[in-house]
């Protein structure tokens, strides 16, 4: 199965984080411990696709597994990381945004899961304060489907 996950109204390339002004801001999605394909703040829109497997457990239930998906079973999660990126590309972490496993509609997720398919979260990155999105990102700022 694979995720893609689509984020729009990005909030610019400069934030003021700890009254420090960055001024290279980056969204990422996290695979492991790495940032993987940052794209700039002031993008129309960032798309990453993250492959994933699915596992049943005992009772029949969904669970996703794969480099990009973090957290225990019942509180899996993908990660999109915020970064000001430097002179050289390396990718200074300063906030990350939780898109919750469990927050998926479970037949959305049994649907994607059957059919091999795409499930398609759609985030709007930018908060309520014009900042990048963090913390645990909820509907109506994320919305889940199935793609295709």
């Amino acid at each position: 199965m694979r995720i893609t996950i689509h984020g729009r109204h990005l909030p610019g390339r400069q934030f003021c984080s700890d009254g420090e002004l960055l001024h290279n801001v980056h969204v990422a999605v996290q695979v492991g411990k790495d940032s993987e394909r940052p794209v700039p703040g002031d993008a129309r829109s960032a798309t990453w696709h993250v492959d994933v497997r699915t596992v049943v457990d005992g009772n029949g239930e969904l669970d996703l597994r794969g480099p990009a998906i973090h957290g225990k079973r019942g509180e899996r999660f993908l990660y999109l990381t915020w970064g000001d990126v430097d002179a050289e590309g390396g990718f200074a972490m300063f906030r990350r945004a939780k898109l919750m496993v469990a927050d998926i509609d479970v037949d959305l997720l049994a649907r994607a899961a059957r059919d091999d398919g795409t499930l398609r979260a759609e985030v709007d990155l930018t908060d309520e304060h014009g900042g990048p999105r963090c913390a645990r990102v909820r509907a109506p700022d994320v919305r889940w489907s199935v793609a295709g």
